[in-house]
């Protein structure tokens, strides 16, 4: 089970005018429970005017060695988000020696280091999980090589410039960096412009084959995933090999022809080994009604972007409202984002343990 724990900050390094990377000490006790896969990230949170709010953030340090301890620290990159109560904190008001309360890592959106060739198409801030993607591929696996093409505004708003940078000094063979800035043209390189689907449809095949690519990771802006994916389906590759992972979603589709739900339900939940069945209240989330009776149910984002709450659907329906997390393999084996689910019967059954 997710847990948090509170963590001191270490350091406090700006990046851009709007971003900042924080660095957090794990004290030598917790270092086994802050484990993590490269891709993976971690859920902050603090109240504010009595309500709690969390946010999640991707750690960008390289993953520790399978056989090795857990990390002494974590790094995650936090971007200003217009009116965001947490990210406005986080770079006008964190300073070293501060305590986070920091939840134990979680996401999918990860790669096990192995011989190959893998890409990556980012925007903005979906830059932070694959910088943790692609230091720790090519440091464990010297038989990787790496396509990383991002797309951002201005060179002066790009995050983790130099640590990138830095990556493409140390594996100037392995790795092969293509640049896209939308507002400002370039001395070399690509026009300015933005990584559109039919951009991407007539550049891919100029930097790699597409197709003997074990894996792409697409993150960023829901428009810009979506464009990447629908650019990678045209060239023919298999939908097993596309991750993805959103940030910043403004509006993108919900469940089509929504269904009503169940006029009175009850939904049994399991988590941390221990089961309780509970009432839903009308137009209510099946995460909410569990968080009123277990409030150490795992949420982050609550806008099914994070997959945080993901949990098994043992029995009974439920509507989806939005999906940005979870795999077509996931859905088809029986998960379900519970923040975004809402009974269809009378009667439903979730597994948060398995």
């Amino acid at each position: 089970m997710a847990r948090f724990h509170p963590l001191q900050v270490a350091a406090v390094d700006r990046l851009t005018d709007d971003s900042v990377a924080l660095t957090l000490t794990v004290p030598a006790e917790l270092r086994a429970e802050y484990r993590h896969a490269p891709g993976q990230h971690l859920a902050l949170r603090r109240r504010v005017d009595g309500t709690e709010v969390r946010r999640t953030y991707s750690i960008c340090s390289p993953a520790p060695a399978p056989d090795g301890e857990g990390p002494s620290s974590l790094r995650v990159g936090v971007r200003l988000v217009e009116g965001g109560a947490f990210s406005t904190y986080a770079l006008k008001e964190i300073n070293i020696g501060d305590e986070l309360e920091v939840m134990t890592p979680a996401g999918r959106f990860t790669l096990e280091p192995a011989p190959g060739l893998y890409a990556a198409i980012v925007g903005g801030s979906g830059i932070t999980p694959v910088l943790s993607i692609v230091s720790t591929l090519l440091a464990r696996e010297p038989e990787a090589r790496f396509c990383l093409i991002r797309g951002d505004r201005t060179a002066a708003s790009t995050m983790f410039l130099e640590e990138v940078a830095d990556l493409k000094d140390r594996y100037p063979e392995r790795l092969q960096l293509v640049t896209v800035l939308s507002r400002e043209e370039q001395q070399a390189g690509l026009p300015s412009g933005r990584l559109d689907q039919r951009r991407l449809t007539e550049l891919l095949p100029a930097l790699l084959p597409p197709e003997r690519v074990a894996g792409w990771f697409l993150c960023g802006p829901y428009g810009l995933v979506q464009g990447a994916e629908g650019a990678l389906r045209e060239l023919g590759v298999d939908r097993a090999r596309i991750h993805q992972e959103i940030f910043h979603v403004d509006s993108g589709p919900t469940a089509a022809g929504i269904a009503p739900g169940a006029a009175h339900s009850t939904v049994t939940a399991r988590l941390d080994g221990r089961g309780g069945t509970w009432p839903v209240q009308e137009g209510e989330s099946l995460l909410e009604t569990v968080l009123r009776n277990r409030p150490d149910a795992p949420y982050a984002c609550k806008g099914g972007v994070c997959g945080t709450c993901r949990a098994f659907l043992v029995s009974g329906e439920v509507r989806m409202d939005r999906n940005f997390a979870l795999e077509e393999e996931e859905t088809d084996a029986g998960y379900v984002l519970a923040c975004q689910s809402h009974p269809l019967t009378e009667q439903v059954e979730l597994d948060f343990d398995r």
